[in-house]
């Protein structure tokens, strides 16, 4: 499928992910081209709970963070494409490659989280994916990760 769907909201990430709060990192999914690419969104704020150790007088979003929202970003486009809602897709790390990280990210962001399939298809469970976030136009993370997507 290549379909454009204009986007997927936060009730319908919940019903492609198992993520809650405090671990639901992706706020909205936009431009979704299919399997082919996405773009996630995060809306950073101060309420989150790794702000109140990490770090104080300072707060800093994880990197995991910021690589988990690209992780999540990408099942929700798998998802979405391969009509996954309700069927309790459970997907997780086999590797993380090249990852580097160039920008803090702080409450008040909107991390924009931009995710290419390099390589996987439907009914395959094994997928490899580039991904970059950014804040106002400037990178503050990339990385190419593989996941198993168990759609079982």
């Amino acid at each position: 499928m290549t379909d454009t769907l204009p986007s997927a909201d936060i009730q319908m990430i919940q019903r492609i992910i198992p993520h809650r709060y405090p671990f639901l990192l992706v706020d909205k999914v936009v431009d979704i081209q299919g399997t082919e690419s996405a773009v996630g969104l995060k809306n950073v704020t101060m309420n989150e709970p790794h702000f109140q150790g990490h770090f104080p007088g300072m707060p800093i979003m994880p990197g995991v963070t910021i690589i988990e929202a690209m992780a999540q970003t990408a099942a929700v486009m798998v998802g979405v494409t391969l009509e996954m809602a309700d069927k309790e897709m459970k997907v997780y790390f086999m590797a993380i490659d090249k990852c580097k990280f160039r920008r803090k990210v702080i409450p008040g962001d909107v991390l924009r989280m931009e995710l290419k399939t390099l390589r996987g298809k439907p009914g395959g469970k094994v997928w490899r994916f580039g991904g970059v976030a950014s804040v106002e136009g400037e990178m503050a993370a990339e990385v190419e990760f593989t996941a198993m997507m168990d759609m079982s």
